[in-house]
């Protein structure tokens, strides 16, 4: 399975290269303000328009519409044949995707919550197996290191992710951390395209593993950066 991943487009999808693939994944922020379904309608065309047989989309903090107006949003991407998955999940030929849109709080944007029990309760819902986890965020201490100084990854996610050992975890959220990395079994990809400063990730999977593709780097963004 050729898996190709993205996040944070933030409405600047169309200036995205997408190389084609079998699964197509958009791991949250879809939208800039969140607040206008137009904006959420543009970007599932988008999609829907794309080769890839198969789309799944978890929503971001900037995704607000599926928490605010949560069937609506929904029906949006369902009417295009488009799965989204909030703490659940879909099988792909025989492959088992789960996808969550939690982080931990930051400002007043939507899917927060508090760092501690609030988060854990939400990874406690990951099943024992799964093949493919989908996070808006990353897990402590891997692809999170942003602008502010500090990690800002989720430990109760990591301690989640190593006792279910996903073959892959994609995330997103975090965007000047982007890239690949492998431990213990798991191979982490923090996805983000940061408004097209980044090229998709494509990911390999296959019973041995996953492993990534190069891609050509995208152009820079010649548009101001929206927030995390």
């Amino acid at each position: 399975m050729r898996i190709v991943a993205v996040a944070d487009t933030h409405t600047y999808h169309r200036e995205l290269t997408v190389p084609e693939g079998d699964v197509l994944v958009h791991a949250g922020d879809l939208c800039r303000r969140g607040e206008d379904l137009r904006e959420l309608r543009d970007a599932a065309g988008w999609l829907h328009a794309l080769p890839h047989r198969t789309k799944i989309v978890v929503a971001g903090n900037h995704d607000r519409m599926f928490a605010d107006r949560s069937d609506e949003a929904r029906a949006v991407l369902a009417d295009l044949g488009i799965h989204y998955l909030q703490d659940s999940g879909t099988e792909i030929d025989g492959v088992g995707f789960w996808g969550s849109p939690w982080q931990p709080e930051f400002n007043d944007w939507a899917f927060n919550l508090p760092r501690g029990r609030p988060l854990a309760e939400k990874w406690a819902l990951i099943p024992d197996r799964v093949d493919v986890l989908v996070t808006h965020g990353p897990p402590l201490g891997i692809g999170d290191a942003g602008a502010l100084p500090g990690r800002h990854g989720c430990a109760d996610l990591l301690a989640r992710v190593r006792q279910v050992r996903p073959r892959l975890h994609l995330f997103g959220h975090i965007h000047h951390d982007g890239g690949l990395w492998h431990h213990d079994g798991t191979t982490f990809a923090n996805v983000t395209t940061w408004e097209c400063e980044r090229a998709p990730t494509v990911i390999r999977l296959d019973p041995s593993g996953a492993t990534g593709e190069v891609v050509p780097a995208a152009r820079a963004a010649a548009h101001p950066p929206a927030p995390a």
